[in-house]
């Protein structure tokens, strides 16, 4: 049988030209099941644009929706002799402090070798701190040299460190033993050594640095530690103690931070908004649409969180946006009086936590937006239902499409055979015509005509 490109050799008929035609008319079928694949993916990556922006307004709501948002302090230090690190469950309060001794390890040494390299002998070490904790170190012949022993002890890891000293004597090198930790319950109790150290080594008593503990007042309470680092002195923040002297601590409500939280949620949802119109917007000048103009998951998204902006909460001083100096303009954006807010929260912080938070059985504006929130973006929310239709959706236009195709080439194959078929017929024709042609020019001369 004849191949696609011998077609018409036969008849000198354009039969290719004819069935390329009729296979680009055929595949035209093909063309509006492409376009509403790509709307529904269209609209898939405008569901992530709007995710996206809910989440981002979601995490805004939630920094709202727990009382302790509201009770944020910041601390400021007067003086040099300490910093401090915040953590949870600062309270507000003013603070003088003294900072008398700062803590400090133990460390003693021991007399003189004239070689750190030379060997001292297998033995053993033992060291009892303060605190009843033992290390006991075993020294082999092969490694006991100071700076051997040095290595050893190090690598025990038993709350005491060594390192060798050079004080530049005929016998100068010892081997110096600290505390790792500072404070009294950390240092060093005793120190003995057997077989080879213990014929070499001893503790010199005049190199002894007793370790001791931080002291400290705070507003006139005197407060021991271990470390330079206390924690407890004064609830949720960490003093560090740099050096002795004086030092004023203010913790103060951090009513900038809070300000700016609610301006961040302000922002979050305008920002949601603009996504959300970009999404659903018809521009008449280009004649162009976004992915998901008149999309009814949209509008409900939309409808739900602008009725949610626009409620109240009953039950405290502030029951609404607009009494905190937030209105809800006619394009569905929010517009901040920063006068009006700065006076919500330096005046009244408790009803602008009542209002987000809720009070007694009243949720607050921004538990039930973290709330409804979670069920449009969440796993198995109103987002995640939507775009699992649209995948739906676009598996079963692929298998429209795989039918349709079959059903075009099935098409296409029989005009081909049909086509085969008839370039042969005219080629018989055409050669039948050629002989009859012949034939009678031969008769005709036979005749003489």
């Amino acid at each position: 049988m004849a191949s696609i490109s011998s077609l018409g050799i036969g008849s000198g008929l354009d039969l290719n030209g004819l069935l390329d035609q009729l296979e680009s008319s055929e595949r035209q079928q093909l063309a509006p099941i492409t376009r509403k694949q790509q709307s529904y993916q269209a609209k898939i990556s405008a569901y992530g644009k709007l995710e996206s922006a809910l989440n981002a307004f979601k995490e805004a709501s939630e920094k709202l929706s727990e009382t302790k948002h509201f009770q944020a302090v910041k601390n400021q230090v007067g003086g040099d002799a300490i910093t401090v690190i915040q953590g949870d469950g600062a309270l507000t309060g003013n603070y003088d402090l003294e900072v008398t001794q700062r803590a400090r390890g133990y460390s003693i040494a021991t007399q003189g070798v004239a070689d750190s390299e030379e060997r001292l002998g297998a033995g053993s070490i033992s060291i009892t701190l303060a605190n009843g904790d033992t290390m006991d170190v075993e020294i082999t012949d092969k490694k006991s040299s100071l700076e051997s022993i040095r290595d050893t002890i190090n690598a025990a890891g038993g709350g005491v460190q060594a390192s060798l000293m050079n004080d530049g004597s005929g016998t100068p090198f010892r081997l110096v033993l600290s505390s790792s930790a500072t404070g009294t319950e950390a240092a060093i109790a005793d120190v003995s050594f057997s077989g080879g150290p213990a014929g070499s080594l001893s503790l010199d008593p005049d190199t002894e640095v007793p370790a001791r503990n931080a002291e400290l007042t705070v507003n006139g309470i005197a407060v021991s530690s271990q470390s330079n680092r206390v924690e407890g002195a004064i609830q949720g923040l960490t003093l560090n103690l740099v050096e002795t002297g004086s030092a004023t601590l203010d913790v103060t409500r951090d009513t900038a931070g809070i300000k700016k939280a609610v301006t961040s949620f302000v922002n979050s949802y305008n920002k949601l908004q603009e996504t959300i119109d970009g999404l659903s917007r018809y521009d008449q000048k280009t004649r162009t649409s976004g992915d998901l103009l008149g999309d009814t998951t949209l509008r409900g998204i939309n409808a739900q969180l602008r009725g949610l902006m626009g409620s109240s909460v009953p039950g405290g001083d502030l029951n609404t946006l607009t009494d905190m100096g937030i209105t809800l303009t006619v394009d569905g954006t929010l517009e901040i009086d920063d006068e009006e807010l700065d006076a919500a929260v330096e005046n009244n912080l408790s009803a602008v936590s009542a209002f987000f938070v809720g009070s007694g059985d009243e949720d607050g504006m921004a538990v039930r937006l973290e709330e409804t929130l979670a069920g449009i973006v969440d796993d198995g929310g109103t987002l995640e239902d939507a775009t699992k239709g649209l995948e739906t959706s676009i598996e079963n236009l692929q298998a429209h499409y795989s039918r349709t195709e079959e059903r075009i080439n099935a098409t296409l194959a029989r005009y081909r055979k049909q086509f085969q078929q008839l370039d042969s017929m005219i080629a018989q024709m055409n050669s039948t015509s050629s002989y009859l042609t012949q034939q009678f020019d031969a008769l005709n001369a036979q005749l003489g005509k």
